[in-house]
């Protein structure tokens, strides 16, 4: 055993070329055989922590998990299930989960779910705890999933930084969202992000993205970390980071700006892999460099006109589209993608055809909406519009009603040209002192009279933690504002919490006020 431990360890700090090369070697080896036979033939008179550890060498040295040996020692171990304490046990379950599922691994992972079932309550070792957390998995039952959380809670007080991060990555492995335990960990790695490796940053935010587990605070101590120390970082691995908070929904602007930067001074890096990564994360955060706005979008502009000789008809796109939503037309991509060769290639693989067809939609309403010679119309054709109101909008709705008295002083479900659909729609006087009634504003166009436009939106919407609309609900909302569209965004959750007094208050708000239009100012905490 403490051979094959030997061996184990320093076979498992080799690179991958080197393990390929070294693995020959031992298996070659004329004492390697003899090893195996004679742990094959002293097998069940092995103490329990010497079986243990000699089967996880095993394993992960590559032995065939079909071979007599592998087979023999998980038979033993199922054999003497009952007589390994708390630290074989964590050892036996890391060894299962990287085996192949047969009739001996399933048989012993059944037995041994059932023994850490009744040893969970005894166990006080947190770093075992997380394992076998990690290890159980996220097949593991409700119950047992329960169990552990609650024997990690009674530990919780004791929790050290490096623990801390091994239990938050294995609830992501095991699939479970304890809130309190993720909170109390994240404090943890809060105080000591600076001794995390970039890596783990990436399976923090990862995990968090599974557990569907949002934390403003911690999002934040991470971004603030990687911003402050941005200098030590690869490109590629600030681009990685940044692709994660975009998973996330959150927008960490210093970050972003300082990114920004880089890539104005230095676009040489960006291959068309990371260009797109680029594209689609400062397009989905919508996020657009104060000080350096035209250099920004002339350069990422000028990275993809290099590239336009190879990219794909799908990537071309998805770049555009990146673009545009930002408010950017890139003209010699666009004449390419807008190509009657190109959109026929787009259309003719049905995989994600909808989107595509989607986006193509988009990009073509920004060529004509976000084109310096677009005029704002003075009159706006409506093309249907229905009076069926979803639940969601039916205390909107009469909320409206009992504000202005009437249901003829509002639309609702108006479809526009783009086929831009807004909730409700209301006309005002200039002074925005008065409601008018739909139908004595629907036939003639009048320059004096103001649209609103209500969107009740999903917290999804919004960067994280903000009322920063995000790309598709800021493109929506510049090209209502060209339009004609005074552009009132709603968060639907906080609406739907209000009594219906308050509802009818915020609606009067919103209408009669001059400042109802900044929104975004406001902050919206959400720790899930």
């Amino acid at each position: 055993t403490n051979c094959l431990t030997a061996v184990w360890r320093l076979f498992k700090n080799l690179s991958e070329d080197q393990q390929r090369y070294e693995k020959q070697l031992i298996f070659e080896h004329p004492a390697f055989a003899k090893l195996c036979q004679q742990l094959l033939q002293d097998s069940r008179r092995m103490l329990r922590g010497d079986l243990v550890f000699s089967l996880h060498a095993v394993v992960n040295l590559g032995v065939p998990q079909n071979t007599l040996l592998v087979q023999t020692l998980v038979r033993v171990c199922q054999e003497k299930l009952n007589q390994l304490d708390n630290r074989c046990i964590s050892v036996l379950a890391t060894t299962l989960a990287g085996m192949d599922k047969d009739k001996n691994v399933s048989a012993l992972q059944a037995g041994l779910q059932l023994l850490v079932e009744q040893r969970v309550p005894s166990i006080r070792d947190i770093f075992i705890l997380q394992n076998l957390m990690k290890c159980m998995g996220k097949d593991a039952p409700v119950f047992l999933k329960k169990k552990l959380e609650m024997a990690v809670l009674r530990e919780i007080d004791h929790l050290t930084f490096p623990n801390a991060l091994r239990v938050f990555l294995a609830l992501a492995a095991m699939n479970y969202c304890s809130v309190p335990i993720l909170n109390a960990c994240s404090k943890k790695i809060q105080e000591s992000v600076h001794d995390a490796p970039f890596r783990q940053l990436i399976l923090i935010l990862d995990a968090c993205y599974n557990l569907q587990y949002r934390n403003v605070e911690l999002f934040s101590a991470l971004a603030d970390y990687v911003n402050s120390t941005a200098y030590l970082w690869d490109k590629r691995q600030i681009i990685l980071f940044l692709s994660a908070c975009e998973a996330l929904g959150f927008q960490p602007s210093e970050l972003m700006g300082v990114f920004a930067e880089k890539v104005t001074e230095d676009p040489e890096f960006l291959n068309l892999k990371n260009l797109l990564t680029v594209l689609r994360v400062y397009s989905r955060l919508n996020y657009v460099p104060r000080d350096q706005k035209h250099l920004f979008f002339e350069t990422l502009h000028s990275c993809l006109d290099k590239y336009l000789p190879q990219i794909s008809s799908t990537e071309l796109l998805k770049a555009v589209y990146s673009l545009c939503v930002l408010g950017y037309l890139p003209h010699r991509a666009l004449d390419e993608l807008l190509q009657k060769d190109s959109r026929d290639e787009l259309l003719a693989d049905n995989l994600h055809k909808e989107q595509k067809e989607m986006m193509l939609h988009s990009v073509k309403a920004c060529v004509e909406l976000d084109s310096p010679s677009f005029m704002k119309p003075a009159f706006v054709l409506t093309e249907k519009f229905s009076s069926l109101v979803s639940l969601n909008l039916r205390k909107a709705r009469e909320a409206l009603i009992e504000l202005l008295g009437d249901e003829n002083m509002f639309r609702q479900n108006v479809l526009l040209p783009y086929k831009y659909r807004i909730d409700f729609e209301i006309k005002m006087d200039a002074d925005r002192k008065k409601v008018l009634p739909v139908a004595a504003t629907d036939d003639h166009a009048d320059s004096s009279v103001q649209r609103l436009a209500f969107l009740f939106v999903p917290l999804s919407a919004f960067c994280v933690g903000t009322t920063h609309p995000r790309g598709k609900l800021a493109m929506k909302k510049r090209h209502l504002n060209k339009l004609g569209y005074h552009v009132i965004l709603v968060l639907n959750k906080k609406f739907q919490e209000l009594t219906n007094e308050d509802a009818v208050e915020f609606l009067k708000g919103k209408i009669y006020s001059e400042n109802a239009f900044h929104f975004s100012e406001v902050t919206v905490q959400d720790n899930n």
